[in-house]
C-alpha cells in the first residue's frame, strides 16, 4: 500500500524557517518524483515544488529563492525547506506522488501558518 505522511508543520513568524517532511513508503521510491503541493482556506490546491528520481528540481515562483526541495533516497524521505516565510505562505502541506501502475497519491497534509 502506497503510503505519505508529512510532518514538521506548525506556527512560525513572518521571516522564520521550518522544514517539512515526507515519509514514503509501499512503492519504489528511488524511481518516481515526488511533489509538494498547498492549499490555503477558499484558494485551490497549487504545486510549490517538485523532485525527480533524478534529483532535478522545479519551484513555483512565488517560492524560488526561499523554499528548496530535497530527497533522501535511502530512507525514503523527501524534505522542503521553508525559508523567509510569509503570511501568505499560510496553507496545509501535501506531499504528492504518481506511480503509474497504481495511481495518484497524497499525503493527510501538514498545517503551516505564518503569523505577520
Amino acid at each position: 500500500e502506497v503510503q505519505l505522511v508529512e510532518s514538521g508543520g506548525g506556527l512560525v513568524q513572518a521571516g522564520g524557517s521550518l522544514r517539512l517532511s515526507c515519509a514514503a513508503s509501499g512503492f519504489t521510491f528511488d524511481d518516481y518524483a515526488i511533489s509538494w503541493f498547498r492549499q490555503a482556506p477558499v484558494k485551490q490546491r497549487e504545486l510549490v515544488a517538485r523532485i525527480g528520481s533524478g534529483g532535478s528540481t522545479n519551484y513555483a515562483d512565488s517560492v524560488k529563492g526561499r523554499f528548496t526541495i530535497s530527497r533522501d533516497n535511502a530512507k525514503n524521505l523527501v524534505f522542503l525547506k521553508l525559508n523567509s516565510l510569509k503570511p501568505e505562505d499560510t496553507a496545509v502541506y501535501y506531499c504528492n506522488t504518481m506511480v503509474p501502475s497504481l495511481g495518484v497519491y497524497w499525503g493527510q497534509g501538514t498545517q503551516v501558518t505564518v503569523s505577520s
